[in-house]
């Protein structure tokens, strides 16, 4: 595939396990759960009282008074990690053309809590206690619109919703837009706060959520024969997506550079993945080819690994089937929803940032929880204890309801 480099430049995250790169980063190597109890609401009418939440967040960091109140927690969230992610890519300063400069996010659901907030309003109290604010704070393509606004960015905006493929096609087609040379800059990644009684009871009621309430940090437990479901997170990460010659013309960091992206459907079913796996395989090779690597370049994929009884056995088979004899000689597989839960819309993104930081590193995080692993499920997917380990190519993977799926390659700068 022809076109300019493209490189990650800043990083910015609030999530369970950190409100801050560095404190995520530390998080996962140290195999910690965030994974609790739920304190949003009374959760004991539901059959799972767990989630992966995040904590001691401020939004007054980042964001004015006055302000806060037009914005669903999605929204905080995305502004926070947009923030950080600018001003470590050193953007604060920027003195170019701001029509250069996008803001693509991937957003699964959006503005629940806003929804059922104003919805409980109205039931109590009438038509005239809806909000001005129900709408812009509820949709969800006001999460890139409230950066933008932000940080001044006056190029494309826009966001993807494709379940838990959301943040992972945002950042591919800031990918491929920065590629094409259509923008210098784009703001990517993803955002979500789906832990209401709405989000928890919709997935309670399909039976997705893992019910392990008494041990919470061990309930996320993906290629465990003993898993019974994903645990639902929230928050958000951005990555800044940018082409070489505008991070080099700036001095800036160079973290990773981005170097493929493929994407397929299943076509089979609205929430389960295709049984032999084809939609999986067709994309982590389009990625490749994309890349123009071999499999066995590949150190490390990141894993959808959602802890549920459907998705670990196949991601494994389409693993081996793309990776072949690689699969099992030398390449590390994990799952850090195993830490973080699993972040719907959001999910991708956190996944590629944990790539970009073990390309930088040589650090690997672990899949925590996996104790006896389940029939099929034969890789080495970095049990329990992050690795030292250099990383040249990583494969991110995600895989959303309606058969959606999308690859990631994120490569060491050189």
């Amino acid at each position: 595939m022809t076109g300019r480099r493209v490189v990650i430049t800043g990083l910015g995250v609030i999530s369970p396990l950190g409100n801050s790169v560095a404190e995520c980063w530390n998080s996962a190597l140290q195999g910690r759960s965030g994974v609790g109890p739920i304190t949003r609401f009374d959760a004991s009418q539901f059959s799972t009282t767990i989630a992966a939440e995040v904590k001691n967040f401020d939004p007054l960091t980042y964001i004015e008074t006055k302000e806060v109140k037009k914005l669903d927690l999605f929204s905080q969230y995305a502004l926070g990690a947009a923030v950080q992610a600018w001003e470590h890519a050193g953007l604060g300063n920027y003195q170019g053309d701001r029509s250069r400069i996008g803001c693509i996010l991937g957003i699964g659901i959006g503005g629940l809590t806003t929804l059922e907030k104003y919805y409980q309003l109205y039931i109590d109290g009438g038509p005239r206690k809806i909000s001005p604010f129900l709408i812009p704070a509820m949709i969800s393509n006001l999460g890139p619109g409230n950066i933008a606004i932000r940080l001044g960015c006056k190029g494309i905006n826009y966001v993807t919703t494709s379940a838990c493929t959301s943040s992972t096609h945002a950042l591919g087609e800031a990918y491929r837009i920065v590629r094409e040379g259509l923008q210098d800059v784009v703001i990517s990644g993803g955002s979500e706060s789906a832990v209401t009684h709405l989000g928890i009871g919709g997935f309670c009621a399909m039976k997705a959520l893992s019910t392990r309430n008494d041990e919470p940090t061990r309930a996320s437990r993906p290629f465990d024969k003993d898993r019974d479901g994903f645990v639902l997170g929230e928050g958000s990460a951005v990555l800044v997506v940018e082409a070489l010659e505008s991070a080099e013309k700036r001095g800036a960091p160079i973290l990773a550079e981005l170097t493929g992206y493929g994407f397929s459907c299943d076509a089979y079913h609205i929430t389960a993945p295709c049984s032999d796996g084809e939609g999986a395989v067709a994309c982590m090779k389009a990625a490749l080819a994309s890349a123009c690597i071999e499999p066995a370049q590949v150190s490390y994929v990141n894993a959808h690994g959602t802890s549920t009884p459907a998705n670990d056995v196949v991601e494994t088979a389409a693993i081996k089937q793309v990776f072949g004899p690689h699969a099992h000689k030398g390449l590390m597989v994990s799952s850090t929803k195993s830490m973080t839960g699993h972040l719907l819309g959001a999910a991708g993104a956190i996944e590629a940032l944990f790539c970009c930081l073990a390309i930088r590193d040589g650090r690997v995080p672990p899949t925590i929880n996996l104790e006896v692993p389940d029939e099929g499920c034969d890789l080495d997917y970095v049990a329990n204890a992050a690795r030292t380990a250099p990383v040249n190519h990583a494969l991110s993977n995600s895989f959303g309801f309606g058969g959606t799926n999308a690859s990631l390659v994120l490569s060491k700068f050189v």
